[in-house]
């Protein structure tokens, strides 16, 4: 291993050894006792890594042979992935430790799966796409069943084990026929391998199995049934970590192996991309409407924007990576401000998802009922709100490959899926007075949830920078 290898996967490696050294500390010294601390320096540590890869990274540097990628595209979604990580952790404290449940692996856990996906992101090889998959995978596993005396956390924990297993199957059984009509696991081999007419079926076929076992991870449809049950089941953070850092680390390792390993292939891959974002953005605006549960409704809303974000990646240019990571920046940003209200919708001290309970939710709390229905506005697309911004860059690149059917299809979704959004809000607004959620709160989840809504009013100015950031991101990855 030379330096220059060494320096490219050194965040990695920090954050491995921290964990490592995190697990060290909590076994020996007061383990559970230590989980709040644990909890709090984790995600500062996971901040200041995403400071040092934001400020420091610099050009593109390919390790291992061309194993590991650092480049401005995948800093860019190891950015998302610590930021949004770091958030839920500390949105996750007080409700974790309240319930009982805050044991001192959660952090470290967290931590193990930001590793698996900067590993994804970055990954150039097939072998380290499976190696950060597995990683982040087996710590989702463990934290979805964290509630183990609950029927429904256990049974959200075997689901995903069980169906993440099949989908791990499915991916190293594309890989391996990759390998056989291909001759290396390198992107940069198989791209060389996959360009031209004359590529071989067996090749094609491996790579339906790739997009098959990585729809699985974005929780595409078909590939969706693991969703709702999964959401629902695991404890609220531990939902709102799945609504976050994985399906940016998905949708990255997505656009990664499509433009870096098949990006010769664009008209073949093209078509299926087109079809999941079809299937995913109608399927998830239709079966929310019929949804009670808030947690369950949020499972089918992400279904529906992954949709909106494999539009983006449909595309097939440089423009559809930039609409693609723009879109997953502002989701990523909703769904911590959402998240954050749903973690403080409480009754006696326990924990609400009814959506019910949200009738006339504008008397008890003003303030926080205007910035959920700015998120929810925003979730919807409504103009003039950051969320709209999102959708329309990913229509515009659909557009604009010659992909208008698809737009259209969009636009025909985004109007069904406003129906339940706004239906919370007609509930908070205008429903009928039932009984009170629990007056205040934690104030730090107050606190994400204003900053998230604020966010959605000030981003339209210049959506913060994160458009030219994304384009140059976008650059690196399809020349």
């Amino acid at each position: 291993m030379t330096s220059a290898d060494f320096i490219a996967v050194l965040p990695e490696v920090v954050i491995a050894i921290y964990a490592m050294g995190a697990l060290l500390f909590g076994v020996y010294t007061g383990k559970d006792r230590t989980a709040p601390m644990l909890t709090w320096v984790t995600s500062a540590f996971l901040v200041l890594i995403a400071v040092w890869i934001g400020i420091g990274g610099q050009g593109s540097n390919a390790a291992f042979g061309g194993m590991f990628i650092d480049d401005a595209f995948s800093r860019f979604a190891k950015v998302m992935i610590l930021v949004s990580a770091a958030a839920i952790l500390v949105m996750s404290e007080d409700y974790m430790a309240r319930r009982n449940l805050l044991r001192f692996e959660y952090p470290i856990l967290i931590a193990l799966a930001a590793i698996g996906m900067m590993v994804m992101v970055s990954a150039g090889d097939l072998m380290t796409l499976y190696m950060g998959l597995e990683l982040q995978s087996l710590s989702l596993y463990v934290v979805a069943s964290l509630r183990r005396d609950s029927v429904k956390s256990t049974e959200a924990g075997l689901k995903y084990f069980v169906l993440g297993a099949l989908s791990s199957g499915l991916l190293l059984y594309g890989a391996s026929l990759t390998y056989g009509y291909t001759g290396t696991t390198l992107f940069s081999g198989i791209i060389s391998a996959a360009s031209g007419d004359d590529v071989s079926l067996g090749l094609l076929i491996g790579l339906v199995f790739l997009i098959t076992g990585l729809a699985f991870k974005v929780s595409a449809v078909p590939f969706h049934m693991w969703t709702p049950d999964v959401y629902e089941g695991s404890p609220t953070p531990v939902t709102a970590f799945f609504a976050t850092a994985p399906k940016v680390a998905a949708m990255a390792l997505f656009a990664r192996v499509m433009h870096d390993a098949f990006g010769g292939v664009v008209a073949d891959w093209q078509q299926v991309l087109a079809l999941l974002s079809v299937a995913s953005m109608f399927l998830g605006a239709i079966a929310a409407i019929g949804q009670r549960d808030i947690k369950r409704l949020m499972a089918y809303s992400s279904i529906a924007h992954m949709g909106f974000a494999i539009m983006g990646l449909a595309a097939g240019t440089a423009f559809g990576v930039q609409a693609m990571l723009v879109y997953m920046a502002i989701y990523v940003t909703m769904n911590v401000g959402t998240f954050a209200f749903i973690l403080s919708m409480e009754r006696d001290g326990q924990n609400v998802t009814d959506i019910a309970s949200l009738n006339m939710y504008s008397r008890q709390s003003p303030a926080k009922a205007l910035a959920m229905l700015v998120l929810l506005f925003s979730l919807a697309g409504v103009p003039p709100l950051v969320g709209f911004f999102g959708k329309y860059y990913v229509l515009l690149a659909a557009v604009e490959a010659g992909l208008a059917w698809l737009a259209v299809a969009g636009v025909i979704a985004s109007v069904i899926g406003a129906f339940y959004y706004l239906r919370i809000v007609y509930l908070m607004y205008f429903g009928e007075e039932r009984d009170a959620l629990d007056p205040g709160g934690n104030p730090v989840l107050a606190g994400f949830l204003m900053a998230s809504a604020a966010a959605m009013v000030l981003g339209v100015i210049n959506l913060f920078g994160v458009e030219a950031i994304a384009a140059a991101a976008a650059a690196t990855l399809v020349n």
